[in-house]
Protein backbone atom coordinates (compact mmCIF):
# COMPACT_ATOMS: atom_id res chain seq x y z
CA UNK A 1 0.00 0.00 0.00
CA UNK A 2 2.81 2.58 0.41
CA UNK A 3 4.07 2.10 -2.82
CA UNK A 4 0.42 3.17 -4.13
CA UNK A 5 0.33 6.60 -1.75
CA UNK A 6 1.60 9.08 -4.60
CA UNK A 7 -1.02 7.06 -6.81
CA UNK A 8 -4.21 7.48 -4.45
CA UNK A 9 -2.72 11.28 -4.00
CA UNK A 10 -2.46 12.23 -7.63
CA UNK A 11 -6.17 10.39 -7.82
CA UNK A 12 -7.92 13.04 -5.53
CA UNK A 13 -5.61 15.56 -7.33
CA UNK A 14 -6.62 14.86 -10.32
CA UNK A 15 -10.37 15.18 -9.49
CA UNK A 16 -9.95 18.08 -7.02
CA UNK A 17 -8.12 20.16 -9.57
CA UNK A 18 -9.56 18.71 -12.67
CA UNK A 19 -12.92 20.44 -11.36
CA UNK A 20 -13.11 23.32 -13.94
CA UNK A 21 -12.90 20.02 -16.18
CA UNK A 22 -16.28 19.02 -14.78
CA UNK A 23 -17.90 22.28 -14.27
CA UNK A 24 -17.87 22.71 -17.91
CA UNK A 25 -19.00 19.19 -18.66
CA UNK A 26 -21.42 17.88 -16.08
CA UNK A 27 -23.02 20.74 -14.91
CA UNK A 28 -25.88 19.91 -16.81
CA UNK A 29 -26.33 16.51 -15.08
CA UNK A 30 -24.70 17.40 -11.40
CA UNK A 31 -25.77 20.65 -11.13
CA UNK A 32 -28.96 19.34 -9.45
CA UNK A 33 -29.35 22.77 -7.59
CA UNK A 34 -30.44 26.23 -9.78
CA UNK A 35 -28.39 28.88 -9.38
CA UNK A 36 -30.78 31.07 -7.83
CA UNK A 37 -32.65 28.68 -6.20
CA UNK A 38 -34.48 29.35 -2.62
CA UNK A 39 -33.96 27.37 0.10
CA UNK A 40 -37.21 25.39 -0.22
CA UNK A 41 -36.12 24.38 -3.63
CA UNK A 42 -32.23 24.15 -2.17
CA UNK A 43 -34.04 21.29 0.15
CA UNK A 44 -35.62 19.28 -2.26
CA UNK A 45 -32.64 19.09 -4.61
CA UNK A 46 -30.13 18.43 -2.44
CA UNK A 47 -30.84 14.78 -1.71
CA UNK A 48 -31.01 14.45 -4.95
CA UNK A 49 -27.18 15.86 -5.76
CA UNK A 50 -26.15 14.24 -2.60
CA UNK A 51 -27.12 10.52 -3.89
CA UNK A 52 -26.12 11.50 -7.89
CA UNK A 53 -23.11 12.34 -6.35
CA UNK A 54 -22.85 8.97 -4.38
CA UNK A 55 -23.83 7.01 -6.58
CA UNK A 56 -21.27 8.36 -9.23
CA UNK A 57 -18.31 7.82 -6.51
CA UNK A 58 -19.82 4.07 -6.22
CA UNK A 59 -19.70 3.77 -9.73
CA UNK A 60 -16.02 5.12 -10.52
CA UNK A 61 -15.42 2.76 -7.49
CA UNK A 62 -16.90 -0.39 -9.29
CA UNK A 63 -15.05 0.69 -12.82
CA UNK A 64 -11.64 0.89 -10.42
CA UNK A 65 -12.52 -2.58 -8.63
CA UNK A 66 -12.71 -4.29 -12.56
CA UNK A 67 -9.49 -2.40 -13.73
CA UNK A 68 -7.67 -3.59 -10.69
CA UNK A 69 -9.16 -6.99 -10.60
CA UNK A 70 -7.36 -7.09 -14.73
CA UNK A 71 -4.32 -5.63 -14.28
CA UNK A 72 -3.70 -8.24 -10.85
CA UNK A 73 -4.60 -11.18 -13.40
CA UNK A 74 -2.38 -9.81 -15.88
CA UNK A 75 0.71 -9.54 -13.12
CA UNK A 76 -0.17 -12.94 -11.92
CA UNK A 77 -0.08 -14.29 -15.03
CA UNK A 78 2.95 -12.81 -16.23
CA UNK A 79 4.92 -11.22 -13.20
CA UNK A 80 7.42 -9.23 -15.24
CA UNK A 81 4.72 -6.89 -16.47
CA UNK A 82 4.80 -5.79 -12.15
CA UNK A 83 7.33 -3.21 -13.17
CA UNK A 84 6.24 -1.71 -16.92
CA UNK A 85 2.93 -0.96 -14.97
CA UNK A 86 3.98 0.86 -12.09
CA UNK A 87 6.43 2.74 -14.94
CA UNK A 88 3.53 3.02 -17.16
CA UNK A 89 1.43 4.40 -13.46
CA UNK A 90 3.90 7.28 -13.24
CA UNK A 91 3.87 8.41 -16.62
CA UNK A 92 -0.23 8.42 -16.52
CA UNK A 93 0.06 10.79 -13.57
CA UNK A 94 2.65 12.76 -15.17
CA UNK A 95 0.18 13.37 -18.13
CA UNK A 96 -2.15 14.21 -16.07
CA UNK A 97 -0.43 16.79 -14.70
CA UNK A 98 0.56 18.24 -17.86
CA UNK A 99 -2.86 18.20 -18.77
CA UNK A 100 -4.17 20.42 -15.83
CA UNK A 101 -1.12 22.56 -16.33
CA UNK A 102 -1.37 23.35 -19.89
CA UNK A 103 -4.80 22.24 -20.95
CA UNK A 104 -2.52 19.11 -23.47
CA UNK A 105 -4.91 16.40 -24.42
CA UNK A 106 -2.59 14.25 -24.49
CA UNK A 107 -4.35 10.90 -23.22
CA UNK A 108 -7.57 11.42 -26.31
CA UNK A 109 -7.09 8.28 -27.91
CA UNK A 110 -8.24 6.99 -24.10
CA UNK A 111 -11.54 9.68 -24.67
CA UNK A 112 -12.16 8.35 -28.13
CA UNK A 113 -12.25 4.54 -26.86
CA UNK A 114 -14.77 5.95 -24.32
CA UNK A 115 -17.09 7.56 -26.41
CA UNK A 116 -17.84 3.92 -28.23
CA UNK A 117 -18.67 2.72 -24.55
CA UNK A 118 -20.52 5.63 -23.86
CA UNK A 119 -22.71 5.40 -26.79
CA UNK A 120 -24.54 1.68 -25.48
CA UNK A 121 -25.12 3.35 -22.04
CA UNK A 122 -26.48 6.99 -23.20
CA UNK A 123 -29.76 5.85 -23.76
CA UNK A 124 -30.41 4.57 -20.59
CA UNK A 125 -28.84 7.83 -19.06
CA UNK A 126 -31.41 9.96 -21.10
CA UNK A 127 -34.20 7.81 -19.62
CA UNK A 128 -33.19 8.81 -16.03
CA UNK A 129 -33.72 12.87 -17.31
CA UNK A 130 -35.28 15.04 -15.77
CA UNK A 131 -33.89 13.58 -12.54
CA UNK A 132 -37.10 14.01 -10.15
CA UNK A 133 -36.54 11.09 -8.01
CA UNK A 134 -33.72 9.47 -5.94
CA UNK A 135 -33.80 6.19 -7.61
CA UNK A 136 -33.46 8.47 -11.45
CA UNK A 137 -30.44 10.58 -9.29
CA UNK A 138 -28.38 7.26 -8.31
CA UNK A 139 -29.07 5.22 -11.47
CA UNK A 140 -27.45 8.82 -13.34
CA UNK A 141 -24.88 9.02 -10.64
CA UNK A 142 -24.11 4.88 -11.28
CA UNK A 143 -23.60 5.42 -15.39
CA UNK A 144 -21.76 8.30 -15.34
CA UNK A 145 -18.61 7.18 -15.13
CA UNK A 146 -18.46 5.60 -18.60
CA UNK A 147 -19.09 9.53 -20.05
CA UNK A 148 -16.18 9.98 -22.32
CA UNK A 149 -14.10 11.95 -20.28
CA UNK A 150 -10.28 12.04 -20.95
CA UNK A 151 -9.38 13.02 -17.26
CA UNK A 152 -11.62 10.21 -16.12
CA UNK A 153 -9.85 7.02 -18.29
CA UNK A 154 -6.67 8.46 -17.96
CA UNK A 155 -6.80 7.76 -13.85
CA UNK A 156 -9.06 4.54 -14.64
CA UNK A 157 -5.54 3.79 -16.40
CA UNK A 158 -3.73 4.64 -13.41
CA UNK A 159 -6.19 2.37 -11.56
CA UNK A 160 -5.33 -0.56 -13.84
CA UNK A 161 -1.61 -0.75 -13.19
CA UNK A 162 -2.75 -0.63 -9.03
CA UNK A 163 -3.19 -4.40 -10.21
CA UNK A 164 -4.96 -5.18 -7.23
CA UNK A 165 -8.68 -4.49 -6.95
CA UNK A 166 -8.97 -3.04 -3.37
CA UNK A 167 -6.34 -0.16 -4.45
CA UNK A 168 -7.84 0.30 -7.83
CA UNK A 169 -11.67 0.87 -6.16
CA UNK A 170 -9.90 3.11 -3.70
CA UNK A 171 -8.06 5.05 -6.38
CA UNK A 172 -11.44 5.78 -8.20
CA UNK A 173 -13.46 6.75 -5.30
CA UNK A 174 -10.39 9.43 -4.24
CA UNK A 175 -10.51 10.14 -7.66
CA UNK A 176 -14.66 10.79 -7.66
CA UNK A 177 -14.16 12.25 -3.89
CA UNK A 178 -11.84 14.99 -4.88
CA UNK A 179 -14.46 15.85 -7.77
CA UNK A 180 -17.04 16.93 -4.90
CA UNK A 181 -16.28 20.40 -4.17
CA UNK A 182 -16.93 20.88 -8.50
CA UNK A 183 -19.85 18.93 -9.02
CA UNK A 184 -21.58 20.12 -5.57
CA UNK A 185 -20.91 23.68 -5.44
CA UNK A 186 -23.53 25.99 -7.16
CA UNK A 187 -24.18 29.77 -7.94
CA UNK A 188 -21.47 32.14 -7.86
CA UNK A 189 -19.37 29.76 -5.53
CA UNK A 190 -18.88 27.63 -8.87
CA UNK A 191 -18.23 30.22 -10.68
CA UNK A 192 -15.17 31.54 -8.36
CA UNK A 193 -14.03 27.86 -8.30
CA UNK A 194 -13.82 27.85 -12.11
CA UNK A 195 -12.27 31.07 -12.36
CA UNK A 196 -9.38 30.05 -9.80
CA UNK A 197 -8.72 26.62 -11.16
CA UNK A 198 -8.35 28.54 -15.14
CA UNK A 199 -5.47 31.04 -14.21
CA UNK A 200 -2.80 30.26 -15.61
CA UNK A 201 -0.54 30.23 -12.46
CA UNK A 202 -2.67 28.33 -10.46
CA UNK A 203 -3.21 25.87 -13.13
CA UNK A 204 0.65 25.53 -13.68
CA UNK A 205 1.45 25.08 -9.72
CA UNK A 206 -1.30 22.50 -9.80
CA UNK A 207 -0.57 20.80 -12.43
CA UNK A 208 3.39 20.54 -11.51
CA UNK A 209 2.14 19.13 -8.41
CA UNK A 210 0.74 16.18 -10.56
CA UNK A 211 3.89 15.55 -12.19
CA UNK A 212 6.27 15.93 -9.13
CA UNK A 213 3.76 13.04 -7.48
CA UNK A 214 4.70 11.28 -11.13
CA UNK A 215 7.87 11.34 -10.72
CA UNK A 216 8.03 9.96 -7.04
CA UNK A 217 5.89 7.08 -8.32
CA UNK A 218 8.67 6.38 -11.53
CA UNK A 219 11.48 6.77 -9.10
CA UNK A 220 11.49 3.52 -7.23
CA UNK A 221 10.93 1.20 -10.41
CA UNK A 222 13.27 3.20 -12.63
CA UNK A 223 15.76 2.59 -9.43
CA UNK A 224 15.36 -0.54 -9.38
CA UNK A 225 16.08 -1.18 -12.96
CA UNK A 226 19.12 0.70 -12.89
CA UNK A 227 20.88 -1.44 -9.90
CA UNK A 228 23.17 -4.44 -11.29
CA UNK A 229 21.39 -7.59 -10.95
CA UNK A 230 23.50 -9.63 -7.85
CA UNK A 231 26.11 -12.25 -9.35
CA UNK A 232 26.08 -15.61 -8.36
CA UNK A 233 29.26 -16.99 -6.81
Amino acid sequence: MTEAVPALAAAFLAGLLGSAHCLGMCAGFSGLFAVQAEVASLRTRLPLALTYNGGRIVGYALLGLAVGTLGGGAIAALPALATPFRITGGLVIVLIGLRIAFAWRLLEPLERMGAVLWARFAPLARRLLPVTSVPRALGLGLLWGWLPCGLVYSVLLLATTTATPAEGALLMALFGCGTLPAMLTTGLGAARLGVLLRRRHARLGLGASLVILGLATLALPLLGLLQPAPHSH
